[in-house]
């Protein structure tokens, strides 16, 4: 067994979509905590620089491109704009991500929310991947962590575009691991359940019973943290799962079980 010895990425670039809120944002606090320079990319510029200066405050390197992860330009720039600031990239969480309207039977279900949510969950994961891979061949190999979610594990109603589309980044996780396998890029994805983020958290507001009553559908009787699913990113992107390729690993409490 190999033994840990310091911070797991010192020297070492991670790149994170949606890097300013939520899961995006604990990964971010995690990569910088373990010696990474991190780039954080989202449409949300405020928010952005608020969350590398609390990197920065906390002794670690970042900075932050505004970035749509739905338009091929955006993302090209996103890569750019990486490697201009910190000269490599080494590691990819894509973790920019919405769930549409899940409350709505899809013959009622609105098309232009459809288009949307495949736009940022699956056009954005592709795009990051198109332009992240070149730039991480030429650090000579690293890894890529794509956001899925157990709705990518599973079926549910009421919510088939979100649940599509997080099956489709399942699918591309797997094909590039493939394509990339033995060119030193790992490609996985991480699975989270009901993780109470601050959307989350906004989202119920109001609707506590409703919580409370997926909460008990969860096995272990309770819901995630941010930080345990950035800690599953991390050990992803890690060396120490350098002979992990092509999974989708849920956390989730075992709610995909």
């Amino acid at each position: 067994m190999m033994a840990r010895r310091g911070p797991r990425f010192t020297g070492r670039v991670a790149l994170i979509t949606g890097g300013n809120a939520g899961i995006g944002l604990a990964a971010a606090h995690g990569f910088a905590a373990e010696g990474a320079s991190v780039m954080i990319a989202a449409r949300r510029r405020a928010q952005g620089e608020e969350a590398v200066a609390e990197i920065r405050a906390a002794g670690g390197v970042a900075a932050f491109v505004e970035t749509d992860v739905t338009d091929a330009r955006s993302v090209r720039e996103m890569v750019a704009a990486c490697v201009a600031e910190f000269g490599r990239l080494d590691v990819a969480y894509n973790n920019a991500g919405i769930t549409g309207v899940v409350t709505t039977e899809i013959a009622d279900a609105d098309e232009a929310m459809f288009e949307q949510v495949m736009a940022v969950n699956v056009r954005g994961t592709w795009l990051a991947m198109k332009y992240e891979i070149p730039e991480i061949l030429k650090a000579g190999g690293g890894a890529i962590v794509n956001c899925s979610s157990f709705a990518g594990l599973r079926g549910g109603p009421r919510s088939s575009a979100y649940y599509a589309s997080k099956h489709a980044v399942l699918g591309m996780t797997k094909s590039v691991a493939l394509e990339y396998a033995a060119r030193n890029i790992r490609v996985n994805a991480v699975c989270p359940g009901l993780i109470m983020t601050d959307l989350v958290v906004n989202g119920f507001a109001g609707a506590e019973d409703k919580l409370a009553m997926l909460t008990a559908r969860i096995p272990m009787q309770r819901t995630g943290r941010a930080e345990e699913v950035a800690d599953a990113v991390l050990w992803l992107a890690s060396e120490e799962s350098s002979f992990v390729n092509g999974v989708a690993l849920p956390v989730d409490g075992a709610t995909a079980v």
